[in-house]
């Protein structure tokens, strides 16, 4: 089965966390300047604690500019207008620990109040190559946050990206891909 057909599979039927790592393994590196531009994003379900957050709250992508300049969270309006969020100011630890008591169908309503104490123009993430999981492959580094996003390439306009949180266990990994727009 081809990679992008797999990748299909999985987003409509979800997987478990050793399938997706076994499919992320085996997919090639993403290289730094491969991933300059916007990037449509999208859950893939299997079985972590942040999943279903990102999409309920209007989740659209990330927009790589340069090495220096990213920016990981950008979300939509009901009027598919973008902007950019200012990442150090979500509460990771406590939405893994919470999560499961936010009822969903409040995000979109959360998100519009709060849109003004989050949005920023200011770019919070960098580009550079780690080693993961035996390869060296481009990473989105959070500023001032304890997470890497780290990438490998399904196809040239599509990307399979882990998020690495540093409270989380190594083995528990946020699953998304990201399309090219």
């Amino acid at each position: 089965m081809e990679n992008i057909d797999f990748l299909n599979v999985i987003l409509r039927n979800g997987t478990s966390q050793e399938e997706a790592f076994a499919f992320y393994d085996q997919l090639d590196i993403a290289e730094p300047e491969e991933m300059i531009g916007m990037w449509k994003g999208e859950e893939i379900v299997t079985g972590h604690p942040l999943e279903g957050l990102l999409t309920a709250s209007g989740w659209y992508g990330k927009e790589f500019i340069g090495e220096e300049h990213v920016h990981p969270l950008i979300f939509k309006k009901s009027n598919e207008v973008l902007y950019t969020i200012n990442p150090n100011l979500l509460p990771i630890n406590f939405l893994l620990q919470s999560l499961h008591n936010i009822p969903k169908k409040i995000l979109p309503s959360s998100m519009t109040i709060l849109r003004p104490i989050l949005k920023t123009n200011k770019s919070k993430a960098r580009l550079r190559k780690v080693k993961h999981r035996g390869k060296v492959t481009s990473a989105m580094i959070y500023d001032n946050k304890g997470i890497i996003d780290v990438f490998r390439k399904v196809d040239a306009n599509t990307l399979l990206g882990i998020m690495d949180i540093k409270e989380q266990l190594p083995d528990k990994a946020f699953f998304f891909i990201l399309r090219k727009v």
